[in-house]
């Protein structure tokens, strides 16, 4: 049956012009996009293909089969032909008794802890301000901090942490006074250095701060400290959690608690059913069994402790304590791109942070991983050094 004149004729004319004659959009991007856009990397994330895999902060362990097993049964009455439900209601109750997140609280859900940094981002830019409303944040910390509030329009200002990576409360509230921010974000344990800072020195930059401070307990499985049940001691403090550190990352699933009157402003600019049917239905079965999860996160914290001495015991290494899963490292003077070149020639992949520069120039990341994941580590590790 022929086709309707002329459409795929043209579509077929177009594949095979000369690209030579093909008009460049370059110049139209650069009149249309924002520098501070175009100035930007997309996020990187390495190919791992037959890697053992400690770059990503994962959780290395699988469920058990017969666990699976009844998983693929709730999906099998997922109805994907309709949209999931818009509050995801029972997946919040469920995280709200997991959680143990306060009854007088809100609670808000994302796509992933990114999405929620943006949905805050979104809400309190504003175009029109002079100056630019300001994100800030210690430094080093959680690189999305910084990249959405370019994204969003708002100016980003970097407080350095001191030389052991602990909060330096008089130049935080020398910054806040200064810059009046529109929202500080405390990630807590912090990444990439993965120690807690100091919880009086928290509630002062809370006191201190005139617009929303977020802390952001991604690491609340591994950290055994939390600023949860403070939410409704202070006007503008919210809690930021997700389940991906859990053992749960390719679901996608952040949560946001804290004073409704907060929640309710963020919540519309919150995109239409951003849980996904799936999302809601294993993320909810996996609640439900919490424990499993539970165990595998006690796990982790034995090997954290295990790699630590593991990696202090090894000379030309100072090695920062974590309360996260993972374990911050400094490499001898100039040698960070080459031991991480070999431990992936090894087979193995880690983070190196040495491109970063600054308090991070020869520092490597690894994730705990499994007992033989983390011992084929160590011993790569030892034969490069």
């Amino acid at each position: 049956m022929p086709a309707e004149p002329g459409a795929p004729e043209r579509i077929v004319a177009a594949s095979k012009a000369d690209p030579s004659d093909r008009p460049d959009p370059q110049a139209r991007v650069e009149r249309w996009v924002r520098p501070a856009i175009r100035s930007l990397s997309a996020y990187h994330v390495p190919p791992a293909r037959g890697l053992i895999k400690l770059d990503a902060m994962e959780n290395p362990y699988a469920w058990p089969p017969a666990l699976v097993d009844q998983w693929l049964e709730v999906l099998r009455g997922a109805e994907l032909n309709r949209y999931p439900d818009p509050s995801a209601a029972r997946l919040t109750a469920r995280l709200r008794e997991v959680m143990d997140v306060p009854q007088t609280a809100g609670l808000l859900l994302g796509n992933g802890s990114d999405e929620i940094i943006q949905m805050i981002a979104l809400c309190l830019a504003d175009a029109t301000a002079e100056p630019a409303r300001v994100v800030l944040a210690p430094e080093p910390s959680f690189v999305m901090y910084r990249m959405i509030a370019a994204f969003t329009g708002m100016d980003y200002v970097g407080v350095p942490l001191d030389e052991d990576f602990s909060l330096d409360p008089g130049a935080m509230r020398a910054a806040i006074e200064q810059h009046e921010p529109a929202v500080v974000f405390l990630a807590y344990p912090n990444n990439p250095t993965g120690n807690l800072f100091d919880a009086e020195a928290v509630r002062a930059i809370v006191e201190a701060a005139p617009g929303l401070v977020v802390v952001d307990e991604a690491y609340h499985a591994f950290a055994g400290e939390s600023f949860l049940g403070a939410v409704g001691d202070y006007d503008n403090l919210l809690v930021m959690r997700t389940v991906s550190k859990m053992g749960l990352a390719g679901l996608r699933l952040g949560l946001l608690a804290g004073p409704a009157a907060w929640l309710e402003e963020i919540d519309k600019v919150r995109l239409p059913y951003n849980i996904n049917v799936l999302t809601q239905l294993s993320a909810e079965f996996a609640l439900r069994h919490a424990d499993v999860l539970a165990e595998q996160s006690a796990r982790i914290r034995a090997e954290r402790e295990a790699l630590f001495a593991a990696l202090s015991a090894m000379a030309g290494l100072r090695v920062y304590p974590s309360r996260a899963n993972f374990i911050l490292f400094r490499v001898p003077v100039g040698r960070a791109g080459e031991i991480f070149g070999g431990l992936r020639e090894a087979g193995i992949l880690i983070k190196n942070l040495d491109g970063a520069g600054g308090p991070l120039r020869d520092c490597l990341r690894v994730t705990v991983g499994t007992p033989d994941e983390n011992a084929a580590f160590v011993d790569a590790l030892k034969g490069l050094l």
